[in-house]
């Protein structure tokens, strides 16, 4: 019995197979190039390309179990709903999507829309299949750390709604256990969503405060301003679909926030076995290895 692991050289893929190694399970990572790949032990390096389903439909041969993430691209619905497509062809029996918080919500996000539209996919697909949609990643504060260290800021425009931000190590042991439990199905259970999310409800100021406080320096908040934010992102390189959808995407988590209630963070909890971590633990970790 096999899972393949897609995205299994990202930050998220790298986590799900961590959580895994060690199983009494067959692991497939699906590569673009398996003579480089170096992953944890007992890990099977396969050749294949989301945007190849020549490729993917090799991969897939006798894989049971599938755990989708598709990268955050211009062409994301089509490489995703084909390889859905494909683990249908492919008698797969079980399946955990990467998808996103708020996908039902923020329809003006096109990564968002994008995730919904495969979850919808998914259901109608009849393969059982639990969905992760996770909050902000704690980890993307990481890229803090000069404006943090140097200008006393917190530059990310997060707004003053609030989020209930992840940390990426709990993402990958929900979405490694959740890979289990739908493996090897006798009887499968029904499609299940996940908010994947941190107990607290982190604003600019709030999270400002909280570098504060482990920096032991004043940080401010550097504020809202979407403008700077996308000249920035463009300035660094990244082509401009994606500086506008990560400005869309931060829009509305001004506008409206993502925060969990208590019974979705509880929930998350249950999936994991233990408590969300929290961003002040995070911040103190970062910051043991700054100073």
């Amino acid at each position: 019995m096999t899972i393949l692991i897609t995205g299994s050289t990202g930050i998220i893929g790298r986590q799900v197979m961590d959580n895994l190694a060690g199983q009494q399970i067959n692991i497939r990572a699906l590569t673009r190039t398996p003579e480089r790949a170096s992953f944890p032990a007992g890990i099977d390096p396969v050749k294949g390309d989301l945007t190849d389903p020549q490729s993917m439909r090799a991969a897939m041969d006798g894989v049971d179990t599938l755990f989708l993430l598709v990268s955050n691209a211009p062409d994301e619905l089509t490489q995703a709903i084909q390889a859905v497509n494909v683990a249908r062809e492919k008698g797969v029996k079980g399946l955990v999507y990467f998808s996103v918080i708020r996908s039902d919500k923020f329809v003006d996000v096109p990564h968002f829309t994008s995730k919904y539209t495969v979850e919808r996919m998914i259901e109608h697909s009849g393969i059982p299949a639990t969905i992760l949609r996770p909050g902000y990643f704690m980890q993307n504060d990481k890229r803090q750390r000069t404006v943090l260290l140097d200008k006393g800021l917190y530059a990310m425009p997060v707004g003053e709604k609030g989020l209930s931000m992840v940390d990426v190590r709990d993402i990958g042991e929900a979405a490694a256990k959740a890979l289990i439990s739908r493996h090897g199905e006798q009887q499968p259970a029904p499609n299940e969503i996940y908010e994947c999310v941190g107990p607290d409800a982190l604003t600019g100021q709030g999270v400002a405060e909280l570098w504060s406080q482990v920096l032991n320096k004043d940080i401010h908040y550097a504020g809202n301003n979407l403008d700077l934010f996308e000249q920035q992102m463009l300035q660094a390189g990244q082509p401009g679909w994606l500086a506008y959808d990560m400005r869309l995407m931060l829009q509305r988590y001004q506008q409206d926030g993502a925060v969990a209630d208590a019974m979705t963070v509880q929930r998350f909890a249950r999936l994991l076995g233990h408590s969300p971590r929290r961003y002040r633990d995070f911040c103190r970790e970062m910051a043991d290895g700054w100073l």
